[in-house]
């Protein structure tokens, strides 16, 4: 419980800055101007218009439906007004919360240790979370991930009770539930249905790719094939539902938007949406230059083979393919006797598989100072013989990091943007959760106590230089005109034309205009620009 509360406090603490910040970018359309917060609109509105306030089968909507951010704003408004201190407030108290659950979550597969609490602090401190939590609109993205764990540790409950108890149902339940609530929070939070399939198969159950098969064949495990029934069949609803509310039809969106999906040449198409994750996974992992908005040209086309970038995305995918073949191989010191899993001629107590080497040694020898300082866990044997070993974590983490992340990838349906930062949020926990576990493998596997320590302390000090730039990013998201000047390095054109805006309204003619003409500089033809000028 201690991880717990340091985390949230740490989540806490290091946005107490926004809540003197202003309404920024998107908030004015979603908050500001949007009819379905006022008192006199109807609050059944909310469910029938999207999160901008435009009625859902309306052809200028964006098709984003999320009824419960938006009555969580009406919350806002009926209370505070139009005082953005209140709406800062909600948004930093959810990011507390959804830290203390991921913190939680994390103690399930890392038990209680130090390297529980180092996956809490890097949730609770990294840099990508900032548009999330300083913008306002963002809150779609903390409270659906907010949903998104309950849902998930409901299944987790489900699985440790299923085939016993009979309130394993009702657990069952409440992860169905808590998956509709997330995706009424923000449309991927109905991801999660998916990463409970993959914990109850490769975490629960610790199969591998090659026994999933046989074991549906010959039906070894019924329960198990029921619960990923159920979740299919719940989550195809869950959608089938949305895309009727929606009117059946996708979102359009403007050239500058997504300027890939716009694109004539289907290899232009193709090499930048398999570059897009590449360049996601180096903000996750080096959010040095962050942006409001990375539409238009923020990130160039990839239009020939030759292009050097391409060569990041051959690294990325392979990087992947190889973390996930480690963690679902089939290890050649284990075989099957008798239905249950053997390691080294040592039968796993739950019989479902084994543990690795490491975490069966530790397991079968006595406690000592040294063991619990490794590991940075409990040496009770019951207690680590039910903690997934590293392979399984990998492979719950990959699920953690990639499906959320998969409607943003243009695979299925074109989005209305290039990157957004705010999207990463759910991803990032399993970013968290690779690099934490990696440094607790390379650390049990050193031998020397110096080595030992620097990635102790390595990993430490990366905490401490996410919760740096976190503070300072903050910073940005105080007012539009601090947003939109540190956005310039990134996105000029639109930097500057927004920026414009501003100073137009604050009656900083010749600013405006030099500000007018550089957007105009960078994309000569965007007509609002020349309008305003």
């Amino acid at each position: 419980m201690i991880a717990e509360l340091v985390s949230s406090a740490l989540g806490l603490a290091l946005y107490l800055n926004t809540l003197s910040a202003d309404f920024c970018y998107d908030d004015s359309r979603a908050i500001k101007t949007n009819q379905d917060l006022l008192p006199e609109t109807p609050w059944t509105h909310i469910f029938y218009n999207d999160f901008w306030g435009t009625l859902l089968t309306h052809s200028g909507s964006h098709k984003s439906y999320r009824p419960l951010c938006t009555l969580s704003f009406r919350l806002n408004h009926a209370i505070g007004g139009l005082n953005p201190w209140s709406y800062h407030l909600v948004n930093v108290l959810l990011h507390a919360a959804v830290t203390g659950l991921f913190t939680s979550f994390s103690k399930i597969l890392l038990g209680d240790g130090y390297w529980t609490f180092m996956a809490g602090l890097m949730f609770a401190s990294h840099p990508i979370h900032t548009e999330a939590v300083a913008g306002i609109v963002g809150r779609a993205d903390v409270g659906a991930s907010l949903f998104f764990l309950l849902s998930l540790l409901c299944y987790i409950k489900h699985c440790s009770t299923r085939g016993y108890s009979a309130r394993t149902w009702g657990w069952f339940l409440g992860t169905g539930l808590c998956a509709g609530c997330s995706m009424l929070w923000k449309e991927q939070g109905v991801t999660v249905l998916a990463v409970s399939a993959v914990y109850d198969v490769f975490v629960f159950h610790r199969l591998k790719i090659k026994q999933i098969l046989p074991t549906i064949y010959k039906r070894k495990n019924l329960s198990l094939f029921l619960s990923i029934s159920l979740l299919t069949f719940w989550g195809s609803s869950l959608l089938g539902a949305r895309l009727y509310w929606m009117g059946n039809k996708p979102p359009s969106f403007s050239n500058s938007d997504n300027p890939a999906a716009d694109s004539d040449s289907l290899l232009t198409r193709t090499l930048t949406f398999f570059y897009l994750p590449t360049k996601n996974l180096w903000l996750l992992l080096c959010p040095d230059t962050l942006s409001f908005d990375w539409s238009m040209d923020a990130v160039p086309l990839l239009k020939t083979v030759c292009d050097w970038r391409n060569l990041h995305t051959v690294a990325f995918y392979t990087g992947l393919l190889l973390l996930a073949y480690y963690g679902l191989k089939s290890p050649s010191e284990d075989r099957e006797c008798n239905g249950k899993t053997v390691t080294n001629g040592k039968q796993n107590a739950n019989g479902h598989s084994c543990l690795s080497d490491v975490e069966y040694q530790n397991s079968e020898t006595k406690s000592s100072f040294a063991s619990k300082v490794e590991n940075g866990i409990n040496n009770d044997v019951s207690q680590r013989t039910q903690l997934p070993s590293t392979e399984n974590i990998v492979v719950l983490s990959l699920s953690l990091l990639i499906i959320p992340f998969v409607p943003a990838t243009n695979l299925f349906f074109y989005v209305g943007f290039v990157i957004a930062e705010r999207v990463l949020y759910i991803p990032s926990m399993g970013f968290c959760l690779l690099i934490t576990v990696g440094a607790r493998a390379l650390y049990v596997k050193v031998q020397k106590r110096f080595f030992k320590s620097l990635i102790f302390y390595a990993t430490a000090t990366l905490i401490v230089f996410y919760g740096l730039k976190t503070a300072i990013r903050n910073g940005d998201w105080q007012n539009e005109e601090m947003l939109y000047r540190s956005g310039i390095k990134v996105n000029p054109a639109k930097a500057w034309g927004n920026l414009g805006n501003v100073l137009k309204s604050q009656s900083k003619i010749s600013e405006a205009e030099s500000a007018y003409r550089n957007a105009l500089y960078y994309r000569s033809n965007m007509a609002d620009m020349l309008y305003n000028l």
